[in-house]
This record gives structure tokens, sequence and C-alpha cells, in this order.
């Protein structure tokens, strides 16, 4: 059974997967940063402080905290300044996936177009047909 588990593991798809979880970890450390420590506050000072973070709209009475974490622990609200951040920080992952993966594929050596093979069986029909049209 080790031994099983052993080549389970070890198999490249698991271990290439095990590298693409870390580095996706590492990298939504990053994006995480260049949004709230870069974009966000970039954005707050275009529109003059605006925070997002902290936008909600209450959906209790009791809700009567002007910060989103207070609020959450009076009651339940509607926290779309958040969701705006996060959609934001997806869009910003998109976006660099997208030139990141354009760039790999320019720098990427370029394989040359193989010929699409043929069966004996196509071949051979061809053949036929040539035969038959020369006639």
């Amino acid at each position: 059974m080790f031994e099983d588990f052993k080549k389970f593991a070890l198999r490249g798809n698991v271990v290439d997967l095990a590298v693409g979880v870390i580095i996706g970890v590492a990298f939504n450390n990053i994006v995480q940063s260049l949004v709230g420590d870069i974009i966000m506050p970039v954005i707050g000072a275009a529109t003059g402080g605006l925070d997002f973070s902290n936008h909600f709209i209450p959906l209790s009475a009791k809700v009567t905290a002007t910060n989103l974490a207070d609020a959450r622990k009076e009651g339940a609200v509607l926290a779309w300044g958040n969701f705006i951040t996060i959609a934001l920080n997806f869009l910003i992952v998109a976006w660099v996936l997208f030139w990141l993966m354009r760039l790999i594929s320019r720098l990427m050596p370029k394989e040359p177009e193989k010929a699409p093979t043929v069966s004996k069986e196509v071949e051979l029909l061809t053949e036929i047909r040539d035969l038959l049209k020369a006639r």
C-alpha cells in the first residue's frame, strides 16, 4: 500500500498541482497587497477619500455601527463595499494572468506545425478515388 501511495504522490501531475497551489497562494498575497495597499488608496484619493471596504447597508434596525466589522457583530449587513473590493481584486488577478500567459506564450519556442496524420484506410480510399478519376 505504501508503494501505491508513493507512486501516486510522486506522479508528475500531483507534484505540478502542489507547486501550482503554492505559487497561487503566494501570487494571491501579492495581488491582495497590490489591491489593498496601492490601487484602493489611489482610488480613495481620486474620489475624495472614499474607502469602499466600510460601505454597507444595514439589514436590521439593531445595526447602528459606522464601520463594517462592528456592524457585522450587531446584525445582518449588506457589505457592498467589500464586494466591490473583491470584484476589483478578481479583475486585477484576471488582467495580470492574461498578460502573464501572453508573455509566457511569446517566450515559449514555437513548435513547427505537424501535417495531419492520415490513416491507412483513408490513404487507400484516396488512391482508389484518384485511380477512378484518371480513367
